[in-house]
């Protein structure tokens, strides 16, 4: 809250009144100001509320004028000047200026001294930055509460509310995992692609304009990969304490994912030692004792020289590929003689395991290689693992690829793989950038869940509802109805089809 003319002439403890330029007695000031100097422009700043007792003003009228035009042009919020009596009082020409210029003009009167106005300015500004520190110090405190109590949505919920703005909390793919509120704002597609463009720069905050709002995108986690990102819209300029506030939010949230990140390997290990056993084969081991996803599973079978190290980039790589679902929490992972092993849901291509393999490459091309094979159960578990064992070469092998799909996609050349995935997902792929929409990843979860809407539902974790309105998106933007065997099969195979590589190095799915 600031202070104004008005409020100087409200003060009952100072004899002070307007006398013009009553217009403009709802000006912030910034500060108050004494001088006595003819031309003070070159020491304000703009919101002073200047005070004199007019041996500043000249001779003349017109020098008068002149005076306050140019305390009106460097922003000056009022002009107050003492009078020794009544009779004494401002220059009309003064008053006159004010009232045009609806600036106002006040009169200092009685014993009132000049350090008085000065005085009643800066408490009050103490005391607002008291108020506003107390404020800051207030929603911190209902920052970690909301942490322990509720984890990221509370914290998220506490800032929106502490800085009037929206926030978001978006992964490492730049998925929105919660919103305040929680409706998806239009700004989420350019937070996203932000975001995204940032993931492997310096940690730090960037503020990003949108009109005359701003929006502070800020990393979370300290070192390695982007444990995922905050962002808080605000629809006023950003200051030091909303800026403090979500440094405080983004800590809470960073230390809340490190926390699931380390439960999620912690989860791992303790239940390493009972699928090594299976993948052994050892007799006599009761089923249920797994807790691995319902059968079918895809066997995956990573070569690495260090496979503890890379057994924990896979439980850390696994939401990713799988979401925030039941089966990347109940997925199978150990370590094994040369290489990592993981358990994952059966899928039809592009498979959980190829996807899981693409997400763990970095710049020195490791892991090179991924062999997978299905079990049907915990009995073929061993010969699974064989099987992708030999299948493991440079890039990702599946067993099943060598059957006939994997035979028809041999024989597509990929230039006309390239066309016939324009043709069918080029108008969908388009939508999806520009609005930042999945329309393509919904669609595949559609077409495997068997176009059943609420499998494909629970699959995805949304509304049946909110899945519908998608696909109704989709039929229009591809002008063809999903009730058509054809239109379907079109798609499943432009989907499932082998990554091929374009000329300019990068992967089209």
């Amino acid at each position: 809250m600031t202070i104004t003319a008005r409020d100087i002439t409200a003060d009952p403890d100072l004899e002070v009144r307007a006398v013009a330029g009553r217009s403009g007695l709802d000006r912030p000031i910034r500060w108050a100001h004494v001088t006595e100097l003819h031309d003070p422009v070159r020491w304000l700043r703009g919101g002073e509320l200047v005070l004199t007792s007019g041996m500043g003003f000249g001779a003349d009228p017109e020098q008068r004028r002149a005076y306050l035009r140019r305390l009106h042009h460097a922003g000056c919020a009022a002009l107050a000047v003492a009078v020794d009596t009544p009779a004494h009082g401002v220059p009309p020409e003064i008053l006159a200026e004010g009232d045009r210029l609806d600036l106002p003009v006040l009169q200092v009167e009685g014993d009132t001294p000049f350090i008085a106005v000065v005085e009643t300015v800066a408490e009050h500004h103490a005391a607002e930055r008291t108020r506003e520190q107390n404020r800051v110090l207030a929603a911190q405190d209902a920052m970690a509460r909301a942490a322990l109590r509720t984890g990221p949505s509370g914290v998220l919920r506490e800032l929106a509310s502490a800085t009037d703005g929206h926030t978001l909390l978006l992964d490492r793919d730049g998925t929105t995992s919660a919103a305040v509120p929680r409706a998806e704002p239009p700004w989420h597609a350019r937070v996203r692609a932000a975001a995204l463009d940032r993931a492997r720069r310096p940690r730090g905050m960037t503020v990003l304009a949108d009109g005359e709002a701003s929006i502070l995108l800020q990393t979370l986690g300290a070192t390695g990969r982007a444990l995922g990102w905050l962002a808080l819209r605000s629809p006023a300029p950003v200051c030091p304490h909303t800026r403090m506030l979500a440094n405080d939010a983004a800590s809470l949230l960073a230390v809340d994912l490190l926390h699931s990140v380390q439960t999620r390997r912690i989860r791992h290990r303790e239940r390493a030692p009972l699928l090594r056993a299976a993948l052994t084969g050892a007799p006599g081991l009761p089923p249920a004792l797994l807790t691995l996803p319902d059968p079918p599973w895809e066997v995956v079978y990573l070569p690495d020289a260090e496979p503890d190290a890379l057994a924990d980039r896979v439980s850390d790589t696994l939401p990713d590929v799988l979401g925030d679902t039941d089966a990347a929490h109940r997925a199978g992972l150990c370590a094994v003689d040369g290489g990592v092993v993981a358990v994952l849901p059966h899928s039809p291509p592009p498979r959980h395991g190829e996807r899981l393999w693409s997400a763990l490459r970095d710049p020195s091309g490791a892991p090179r290689g991924a062999g997978a094979c299905q079990a049907r159960g915990p009995a073929e578990l061993p010969s699974a693992l064989d099987r992708a064992r030999q299948s493991a070469a440079e890039g990702y092998r599946h067993v099943d690829d060598t059957g006939a799909w994997g035979l028809l996609r041999s024989c597509v050349p990929p230039e006309g793989a390239r066309a016939f995935q324009r043709a069918v997902l080029g108008a969908l792929r388009d939508h999806d950038a520009r609005h930042g929409t999945d329309l393509v990843h919904t669609l595949r979860h559609y077409l495997d869940q068997g176009a059943q809407v609420e499998a494909t539902a629970r699959d995805l974790g949304v509304h049946r509802n909110t899945l519908r309105a998608r696909l109704r998106v989709a039929e229009r933007v591809m002008g063809r109805g999903l009730g058509q065997a054809r239109t379907r099969l079109e798609l499943w195979t432009a989907l499932n089809l082998e990554p091929m590589p374009c000329h300019d190095g990068t992967w089209h799915a």
